[in-house]
């Protein structure tokens, strides 16, 4: 709720699809090539030309149709949706109209501990279009690469479930992270290669759906919350001072933090749908779609609720680590041991771990570091063979070098002392050196003991149990 009215929002994700060719034609599907260096009379529109679907562009929105627990429509039909725009030189967009690949679906996130399942209206399949160049250099007129026409996408509509501009963030954060675990788009907001128009409606409880207005130009998950804001308070003030909400197209100015109107909301029919006459209607056999169904990993979201649930994860730690496949694997496998809480394992990881990566510009697939030497290292510390700070010196070779646990320890002369006689002897030489802070703690001075306790691991080098020096300690001050 904002000042009484309850907000509606949908989103429409465009995610591109990482094939080696584009859709329709065997030009490279590559982003940063020279302009118009990827082009050829297919994805030109030239007359006469006949475009051949590229068949990996259905396995991967079956995939994430899957993922998004999507009915799989085994046989469809592409469309042909007729406007006119500079960067689009067929005139056309070929895409699909009533009968999508992926039919009815939904996810399930996290936001603010509770668990909100959005349901999702469809998947479909659709070529790209170009993109229109500005700059001042070409005096006063636009240009047009046309690199990205052609190239694969696939466009999830959810349905309008999300009520916030924070639901929204997570869902896309969701889908994002989704789309990398499948391997099917790298995610490169910075490129275009995902992007999203925002639906957004404001009404008062009890009342229908209000009138919705669509943002393009949406490129930033954070700009869409900025975006999905600022339209939620426009939208009240034209309804607070009497005024109607008009369906229409808006653009998002993410410097101005403002959108501003673009054209009336097209329906449907404007776009004069008819069936693509030159491709024939794609049927997917069965076997074919129970096959890409194995294929399908545990994925993020699911993956959190886990690790929230069954591990004590707070939602931050557990999204991080599940959005990143690797950190995720090696998690998953140390767990797998049932040695140790996940607390032993989430120290290393999300401390330790991501700050080496982050100075390094490393991966974890570059480091050393596996789950058999990790949960070995948590023994050590466990059974307090090792401190904290050895465990730190041990986790550094670990990365580097493809060592033992054990043979760290030993080599660099690690491992606690915990025998009580060498232990005592210690705590005797110390207590005679320091008879100012015996003196101290036995009148009151309770921090006193602290430094001795350090003074005694100073002289052992490191290598005292502190546990266990500062039980002889106390023992001895009486």
């Amino acid at each position: 709720m904002v000042k009484g009215y309850e907000v509606v929002i949908g989103l429409e994700t465009h995610a591109e699809l990482n094939t080696e060719s584009k859709i329709y034609c065997d030009c490279k599907n590559q982003f940063g090539l020279e302009v118009n260096s990827q082009v050829c009379p297919i994805c030109m529109g030239m007359p006469g030309t006949l475009p051949t679907l590229n068949e990996k562009v259905v396995d991967y929105a079956i995939r994430m149709g899957h993922a998004l627990n999507c009915e799989i429509n085994r046989v469809c039909k592409q469309d042909r949706k007729n406007y006119f725009y500079p960067d689009l030189p067929k005139a056309y967009q070929i895409s699909q109209a009533e009968v999508p690949l992926c039919g009815k679906g939904y996810v399930d996130i996290l936001v603010d501990g509770e668990e909100r399942r959005i349901g999702i209206t469809r998947i479909h399949i659709e070529e790209d279009a170009g993109k229109l160049l500005h700059s001042d250099k070409f005096h006063g007129v636009s240009l047009v690469d046309l690199n990205r026409c052609g190239v694969p996408l696939i466009e999830i509509v959810s349905e309008p479930d999300m009520r916030s501009s924070q639901e929204a963030k997570v869902y896309l954060e969701t889908l994002k992270s989704i789309l990398q675990y499948l391997g099917i788009c790298d995610c490169k907001m910075q490129e275009g290669s995902i992007r999203c128009d925002v639906n957004v409606s404001v009404h008062k409880p009890g009342e229908p759906f209000g009138t919705r207005s669509e943002m393009k130009n949406v490129n930033s998950f954070s700009a869409a919350v900025r975006g999905i804001d600022y339209e939620v308070e426009r939208q009240i003030a034209v309804l607070e001072a009497g005024g109607k909400v008009e369906q229409e197209t808006r653009r998002w100015d993410d410097e101005k933090g403002m959108s501003i109107p673009m054209r009336s909301k097209e329906d449907a029919q404007d776009y004069r749908y008819f069936p693509e006459p030159d491709l024939l209607t794609i049927v997917v056999e069965q076997e074919r779609v129970d096959e890409l169904k194995k294929s399908i990993p545990e994925l993020p979201n699911v993956k959190i609720l886990r690790y929230v649930k069954k591990f004590g994860l707070n939602i931050k730690d557990a999204t991080f680590i599940a959005e990143s496949v690797s950190l995720a694997k090696l998690f998953d496998d140390c767990m797998a041991k049932d040695k140790f809480p996940a607390k032993c394992y989430t120290t290393w990881i999300l401390g330790d771990l991501v700050k080496y990566m982050n100075a390094t510009g490393k991966t974890l697939e570059d480091t050393k570091l596996t789950a058999d030497n990790l949960t070995d290292l948590a023994a050590a510390i466990e059974a307090k063979t090792i401190s904290n700070a050895g465990g730190k010196k041990v986790f550094a070779v670990l990365l580097e070098e493809d060592k033992k646990v054990s043979d760290i320890i030993e080599e660099q002369g690690l491992a606690q002392v915990s025998d009580d006689s060498a232990l005592e002897k210690i705590a005797d030489e110390v207590l005679a050196a320091n008879e100012k802070s015996v003196n101290d703690y036995k009148g009151g001075k309770t921090n006193a003991l602290g430094y001795l306790v350090g003074q005694c691991m100073k002289a052992s080098k490191g290598k005292a149990n502190p546990g266990k020096m500062k039980e002889i300690i106390l023992a001895k001050l009486g």
